[in-house]
């Protein structure tokens, strides 16, 4: 058995890849593969309409957010938002507590004024700041609920009464909570929702058109509401396989049952790493993540073990981000608590 701990492009469930697999082939007995449908006909149409009903569905969304599944991956709504909600004279108000955040604040400043609220960058990111203030005239505030690279994860939705804004991309529908507090939320799908190639937009409508500049098209978030996320050929597959995935959580119970999974699997690892001589969590405890666990090994000779024994027992993606080093095990939706408990053993044996 392979235990993928990759950190994305991750592992998805088999049965998403079993009926993803069969599609290729002969998409809904047509005869033809779900890569070469017309995105424009009533068979793609009704794969878009159920994942955007299935998400509204397990984030509990209310009739003013809408569901966008876009191309340009996270990275391009670290400008796509500002250009659409940031005027040249206003200011944001950003969260830095890693890499992903470090980028969006630059590409926010093409835009507008951003305000650092607080930075955990004085300790490598090893820690969520704690009671910063959120500037009540600012545009929005910003933040990234789980820091792939760093390993933290933030627990508690900020309290402020401007709009909020959420990096969603590694964390996303892997525990409950309210969505509906969110002004925009965005999430590469290729951790928790589904395949590389697409990206998933929660938005409120009534935050747009309130900037003074003209957008191209395909950045306006209105264009795109109007085309129903087809203002241009939508990547199908990869929606395609963030359908299979959505009715997969679904079916196993929906966010709140795959949270009490998540967390079975992030308390036994967390727990092993403390336990046992030689490796080192590098995170807070109150703020290590139930996604991405990152460490370090202490000993030379008990790295060299742990990587020989990793690659014996078929684990992978086990290596940290090139950027920190060290080790990172993911633990999104689909990874069995099985594969978990593996890795566990292997540590205490080691």
């Amino acid at each position: 058995m392979i235990h993928n701990f990759n950190a994305g492009p991750s592992i998805l469930p088999k049965e998403v890849f079993d009926e993803a697999a069969k599609a290729i082939l002969n998409f809904r007995d047509t005869g033809l593969s779900i890569l070469e449908i017309g995105h424009r006909t009533a068979l793609f149409q009704s794969v878009l309409d159920e994942a955007v009903l299935l998400a509204k569905e397990l984030m509990k969304l209310d009739g003013d957010h809408e569901v966008l599944f876009l191309h340009g991956g996270a990275t391009t709504q670290f400008f796509q938002m500002p250009m659409n909600l940031l005027n040249e004279n206003q200011t944001a108000a950003y969260l830095d507590c890693g890499t992903w955040g470090t980028k969006a604040i630059k590409e926010a400043r093409v835009f507008g004024n951003v305000d650092v609220v607080a930075s955990s960058k004085d300790k490598n990111y090893t820690y969520i700041p704690k009671g910063y203030v959120i500037p009540a005239d600012a545009a929005y505030f910003h933040y990234t609920t789980n820091n792939t690279i760093e390993g933290t994860e933030m627990y508690s939705i900020p309290e402020t009464n401007i709009p909020l804004i959420a990096d969603m991309s590694s964390d996303i529908l892997s525990y409950e909570t309210d969505y509906n507090r969110f002004a925009l939320i965005y999430a590469g799908a290729q951790k928790n929702i589904g395949a590389a190639g697409v990206n998933m937009v929660v938005l409120r409508k009534d935050i747009l058109g309130k900037v003074d500049r003209k957008l191209p098209g395909m950045m306006d978030y209105r264009k795109h509401i109007e085309a129903g996320s087809m203002l241009n050929t939508p990547p199908v597959f990869a929606i395609y396989v963030c359908l299979l995935t959505l009715r997969w959580l679904k079916k196993i119970g929906g966010v709140g049952a795959i949270e009490k999974i998540n967390r079975a699997k992030a308390d036994l690892l967390y727990k092993t790493l403390d336990e046992k001589e030689g490796f080192q969590p590098t995170v807070a405890k109150e703020d290590r993540s139930r996604m991405n666990v990152v460490f370090l090994i202490n000993e030379p000779e008990l790295e060299k073990k742990f990587l020989e024994a990793c690659r014996e027992q078929q684990m992978i993606g086990v290596k940290g981000h090139r950027s920190v080093g060290g080790y990172r095990v993911s633990l999104y939706n689909a990874l069995p608590l099985e594969s978990v408990k593996a890795l566990s053993e292997l540590i205490y044996q080691l």
